[in-house]
């Protein structure tokens, strides 16, 4: 099979069900973001270091790329054609339990955290910024047409776990962001 199809060269991609739409469409632009933002996950696992200590963390990115998988196959679904893998409440209450699970073995916030740390960390912040884009971009596609409204909580809770996940990445590695003080001259 080939990769190129020469589909798309006049401007327009089909969404799932062949629905033909340009490729600025809000749509495109929500599930792209998707696809970027599982990117830097891969990027984020790829900078975690070896070892069977990190193999729950790895497990955990491998359950919610491929939910953004399926977050970014519901927006490339037309709204009147059914969907292979709906995203659920129940998506969204494991992502909870897992920021409460990894928020309760870190020191309670009490400053702004500057994105860095460890490379695999700051993939994770890179990655958070990306979901909260790919949220926006599903908020739009909302306010236009139907969409799942699990699949905007998921984002948004999604976006919260990447943010606590990078911090107990770069705690772990002994690596905290560094943290925003008032008197810092801003």
């Amino acid at each position: 099979m080939r990769i190129y199809t020469r589909s798309g060269d006049k401007g327009e991609t089909s969404l799932i069900h062949g629905v033909r739409v340009p490729k600025h469409a809000a749509r495109v632009e929500a599930y792209g973001t998707c696809d970027e933002a599982n990117s830097c996950i891969g990027l984020a696992l790829a900078l975690l270091p070896a070892g069977p200590e990190w193999d729950e963390v790895r497990r955990q990115l491998a359950v919610v790329q491929t939910k953004l998988f399926h977050v970014g196959a519901e927006l490339a679904t037309p709204p009147d054609k059914p969907v292979g893998w709906p995203i659920g409440d129940d998506d969204v209450t494991n992502l909870e339990r897992q920021i409460d699970a990894l928020d309760a073995q870190l020191p309670p916030l009490a400053n702004f955290i500057l994105p860095g740390g460890h490379p695999a960390g700051a993939a994770l912040h890179v990655a958070r910024t990306v979901v909260r884009r790919a949220e926006r971009a599903a908020v739009r596609v909302a306010a236009e047409e139907a969409i799942n409204p699990a699949v905007v909580r998921y984002l948004n809770r999604l976006s919260d776990y990447l943010f606590v996940l990078a911090r107990y990445v770069n705690q772990r590695l002994g690596r905290p962001e560094p943290t925003l003080h008032a008197d810092d001259g801003t």
